[in-house]
């Protein structure tokens, strides 16, 4: 995923940077340009200010008449999100498909939906000083309509007039003509000044205060930014790097089911290119990978490439003796994972049994596991009343995904500082389950999707002070990954890799 630089648009308060982005800043390589830090913004072949598939004038609500289809779809995600608590990844595929946008305006939509839910406390601050008033005194459908308006206004290509003209329409559709007043007039402070204007005026010092300023800058909570130059260590001047690639869209990243389809075959028949670093990975500019028949027919899955090379991980991790093939996947849901070490597993003549407590996400694995040789069990991964003597074993743990925020755009806004300490105490939990299920000699794989440094080394450490495990090199299970660190865990980085941020480490149970 390639990532273009930020073109020019006139403002009236003032230019863009002509095909330059911010001078001096490096952007991630390997980033789709629909709604990347960098890249254009609008979508390419998106009109610009309208869309194309506008629904008939009638008695329904009122917005959906005088807005056109693209920015309705938006908004309908930014209020599932703020109302229900959904997650934008999953409303908007599904709504695009019961509506049936054309190519251009499904475009415009995810650009829109995506950024602005990524870009959301940026914009809130630009909002606020914009209207004089806290988000909080502003109603929720009405700051949905802004915050849609002012992304535009300072993320994307579209004409700064024809950004403020839907925004005011929306609202009077919806609210009436005093709040598209206050639409208008909020817009029009917004449009006064320039994305990299209102950063300066709003933003913390970049001298006084680096991290809080990239932070706002790139629109993460500063405590996320602050744990990723913590896991960065010695290479924190990638900071700026690592939240470009985070403000991103990625691309989509398929597996291809070892034993049914190699990744060589799955690029031919989708058009994608073969991942760098996994055997299994293909990727794709973009697209509905749910509508592509190889992933409909079983042969293929979506998963990230960092997710693929956890898994085959485990089944390169060295033994202390022969392999018996009794393999477990202690934290399975949605089951990904399983999936993928079920497919290996058949090859290799080894079973998997897969643990999930939550009966709606252990029917995924099922479903994704069938024909497999996998067993699901519905109990608590920390009292799974299996009998121990596995071989190999994953902790996928749960974590606070700090890192895969790129591909779950409101994600950065809904996690605290406050969720690290019981999550902490549930991966240490979940690990010491696993070291008592493995048997010795043994393996166990503890992974997460953060690269907070208390989820992953620390809870690597307790484990081997506590029961005396060896930790293994896990650098030795990805010989083709580079930029890996000094081991013997292993972090991947989106800005490095183009994988989400990925933290593996291999133990050993002693005989």
């Amino acid at each position: 995923m390639s990532s273009e630089d930020k073109p020019s648009r006139s403002n009236a308060g003032g230019g863009r940077h002509e095909q330059g982005g911010r001078p001096g800043k490096r952007r991630p390589a390997s980033t789709e340009s629909s709604g990347t830090k960098g890249a254009s913004r609008r979508p390419q072949g998106t009109s610009r200010g309208t869309g194309t598939n506008r629904p008939p004038r009638g008695n329904g609500p009122a917005a959906a008449g005088a807005v056109d289809a693209a920015r309705l779809a938006a908004r309908d995600v930014l209020k599932a999100v703020r109302v229900r608590d959904a997650y934008a990844n999953l409303v908007l595929p599904g709504l695009l498909r019961e509506r049936k946008l054309d190519t251009r305006d499904a475009a415009l939509a995810t650009e829109l939906a995506y950024g602005a839910s990524r870009a959301r406390g940026l914009l809130d601050a630009v909002i606020e000083s914009g209207s004089g008033r806290s988000i909080a005194d502003i109603d929720g459908g009405l700051l949905d309509i802004l915050r849609l308006g002012a992304y535009q206004l300072l993320r994307t290509r579209v004409a700064p007039h024809a950004a403020v003209a839907t925004s005011v329409d929306f609202a009077r559709a919806e609210f009436g003509s005093g709040k598209a007043g206050f639409v208008n007039a909020v817009l029009r402070r917004v449009s006064e000044k320039t994305e990299e204007q209102w950063v300066e005026e709003l933003g913390p010092s970049a001298e006084q205060d680096p991290v809080g300023h990239l932070a706002f800058e790139y629109a993460h909570p500063k405590w996320i930014a602050q744990a990723f130059a913590d896991a960065l260590g010695a290479d924190a001047g990638e900071l700026a790097d690592v939240l470009a690639a985070d403000d991103a869209r990625p691309s989509v990243h398929l597996v291809a089911r070892p034993g049914e389809i190699s990744a060589e075959e799955l690029a031919l028949v989708t058009g994608g290119e073969e991942g760098p670093y996994s055997p299994y990975a293909v990727h794709l500019d973009g697209g509905d990978p749910g509508k592509l028949d190889a992933v409909r027919e079983g042969l293929a899955g979506v998963q990230d490439e960092g997710s693929q090379l956890v898994a085959r991980a485990l089944t390169l991790a060295p033994l202390e003796g022969p392999d018996g093939g009794r393999w477990l996947d202690l934290c399975a849901g949605p089951g990904g994972k399983a999936a993928l070490l079920g497919a290996l597993a058949e090859i290799d003549g080894a079973q998997i049994d897969a643990v999930e407590p939550t009966p709606h996400r252990a029917e995924l694995v099922r479903k994704t596991t069938a024909s497999l040789p996998v067993t699901v069990h519905v109990v608590d991964g920390r009292d799974s009343g299996l009998d121990p003597g596995f071989d190999r074993v994953l902790v996928d743990a749960p974590c606070t995904g700090l890192g895969a925020l790129r591909r779950r755009p409101e994600a950065r806004w809904r996690r605290s500082p406050k969720d690290v300490a019981a999550l902490v105490t549930l991966q240490k939990e979940l690990l010491a389950s696993a070291i008592s299920l493995v048997r010795p000699g043994g393996v166990v794989v503890y992974s997460t999707c953060s690269p907070h440094l208390s989820e992953t080394t620390a809870v690597v450490a307790d484990a081997v002070r506590r029961y005396g495990v060896e930790q293994l090199d896990t650098r030795e299970l990805l010989p083709e990954v580079p930029l890996i660190g000094d081991g013997p865990s292993v972090q991947l980085w989106p800005h490095r890799h183009g994988t989400d941020a990925m933290f593996m480490a291999a133990l050993r149970k002693p005989l």
